[in-house]
């Protein structure tokens, strides 16, 4: 079942499932990547029921919203909800910059890039040291009231920093670190965005590859932040979650998507995709119902994370 959802506190309204693009022109990031294929990408997601696309400047230094700008012509504009963030100041080394007058310019800067007349969430990428969270913010509720962006999220934030700059109660929607094996911000985080009404979106919530089921006991050495007897609990975990994704005739990542999709303290998921085909699988995942009993002992399993 496909569920719409309102962002924060703002007009934004969106499909669940969305499309995380830092594969889509981000050359910085990944090698061996092909325009052709982020094209491709974008499009078939697009035709494909997401909503939600979400990239950033960082992801080719402009280039993943070159690509997704191009695309967007031959949609309707207003079917398309388009994320982006900034805080990468090119002057400086790509260190953050938060002043609301570097803010402003990326916001104009991106809105080129995307060819739109406006942005539906724009995220301050990363905090800087020195600009107190609330002027940042402010700036950027400058711009929603302007009408260049409709909903204002900040990414990579501490809770401190996200309670300064949601002082004015600016904030729609943070993206921060969470997956199944990375579960901190149910401590306090969730807590705090649920009582606020901001919305949350997780990033790596296929764990770069590894919740996907595809690695064995044999990779312990790719994923080093675990050590061998968590690695071990993973890989064991995920041979139960296969015995559900089994039930469903789906596979593994569609089931994990599934349980994000069906957890109240998540808003919107946006896994990535490099390829055309990876986004028509995670597609899938829309449709799965996981019953109440299934999404609990997923949670029960890697409670310890």
């Amino acid at each position: 079942m496909v569920k719409t959802i309102k962002v924060g506190q703002s007009k934004v309204l969106t499909t669940q499932l969305g499309l995380g693009t830092n594969k889509v022109g981000g050359h910085n990031l990944f090698s061996d990547l092909q325009d052709s294929d982020g094209y491709a990408v974008v499009k078939t997601a697009l035709d494909n029921g997401v909503q939600l696309l979400d990239t950033a400047f960082m992801y080719g230094l402009g280039r993943s919203e070159e690509i997704i700008g191009d695309v967007l012509q031959d949609y309707k504009r207003e079917q398309v909800v388009i994320a982006t963030k900034a805080a990468q100041d090119q002057d400086r080394d790509l260190k953050p910059n938060n002043q609301p007058a570097f803010l402003k310019k990326a916001v104009d800067d991106a809105l080129k890039r995307l060819k739109t007349d406006y942005i539906d969430i724009f995220y301050i990428h990363f905090p800087d040291e020195k600009t107190p969270k609330a002027e940042a913010v402010a700036a950027l509720t400058e711009l929603k009231k302007a009408g260049k962006i409709k909903a204002v999220g900040v990414s990579n934030f501490s809770l401190a920093q996200i309670k300064a700059a949601n002082q004015d109660g600016g904030v729609d929607i943070v993206e921060d670190h969470y997956s199944l094996v990375h579960r901190q911000a149910e401590k306090e985080l969730l807590p705090y965005l649920a009582d606020n009404k901001i919305t949350f979106v997780p990033y790596f919530p296929l764990a770069s590859g590894l919740l996907t089921g595809k690695y064995s006991e044999s990779d312990s050495g790719k994923f080093t932040q675990f050590n061998n007897q968590q690695f071990q609990q993973i890989i064991n975990n995920l041979k139960f979650v296969r015995q559900i994704a089994e039930k469903h005739q789906a596979t593994v990542a569609q089931v994990i998507l599934a349980w994000y999709l069906k957890n109240p303290a998540i808003g919107i998921v946006i896994p990535g995709a490099r390829k055309p085909n990876q986004v028509l699988s995670n597609v899938k995942a829309a449709a799965i119902e996981l019953s109440t009993e299934e999404f609990n002992q997923i949670d029960e399993l890697f409670q310890n994370f």
